[in-house]
């Protein structure tokens, strides 16, 4: 990757686009090189949290690995992702999720109307000066002592990958380091409960995960 700077103010729908064709041109490559074993505790222990009736929004959901596959069988799920080629491949591996097109800044859900959110690489292809704005998305839709179980960056950085995955497609990232990201998220309404670094599966350094309920 090429590390880039930032530009004071980038336009949202012009990013989303350049990520979700990124994702469209390698979605079966990305899907094949995915291996979410190490994520599956993680995404059960969030299952064993929840009640019976609960919702869960994957914001992000990619190809449904991770979390549509193991939650759609017992909750009632939403997937949501730019891509739809993506969501194509959610729709096969988990017939009982309900699939949505759209981005994190601008969920297309109700205030309320979810007991869960996660967000696995997702948040780090928005631009990172609207990471707030993706957390207050975040806050908005979960009801009061909700869940979120969501990835992001160690350190700091913004960068671009016009090969990814040797694909021929490109793919860009942007992330602030773990102290901001824990600072917008505490802004946003929510209390972190834990906060575990785990190895890029792709091979791309390391990712922290975060569980966090949004306050009552």
């Amino acid at each position: 990757m090429d590390e880039e700077s930032p530009s004071e103010s980038r336009d949202l729908d012009e990013w989303a686009s350049a990520v979700m064709a990124g994702y469209d041109g390698v979605a079966e490559a990305y899907d094949d090189d995915r291996d979410p074993a190490h994520e599956t505790a993680l995404v059960e222990a969030l299952g064993a949290d929840l009640p019976a009736d609960a919702r869960v929004l994957d914001a992000g959901c990619g190809g449904g690995r991770a979390v549509l596959e193991a939650l759609a069988k017992d909750f009632e799920t939403v997937g949501l992702d730019i891509s739809p080629e993506q969501l194509a491949l959610a729709r096969e591996r988990a017939p009982a999720a309900a699939l949505a097109r759209g981005d994190l800044t601008r969920l297309p859900v109700a205030d309320g109307a979810v007991d869960a959110v996660t967000a696995l690489h997702s948040v780090i292809h928005v631009p990172r000066e609207h990471h707030e704005r993706a957390f207050a998305e975040f806050a908005r839709v979960l009801r009061p002592g909700g869940h979120l179980l969501l990835t992001t960056g160690v350190g700091e950085w913004e960068g671009r990958n016009d090969n990814w995955l040797d694909g021929g497609a490109a793919m860009q990232w942007s992330f602030h380091g773990r102290e901001r990201s824990l600072e917008l998220l505490d802004s946003a309404g929510f209390d972190v409960t834990e906060a575990t670094v785990r190895d890029d599966e792709l091979g791309g350094g390391e990712w922290l995960f975060v569980r966090a309920r949004r306050r009552e």
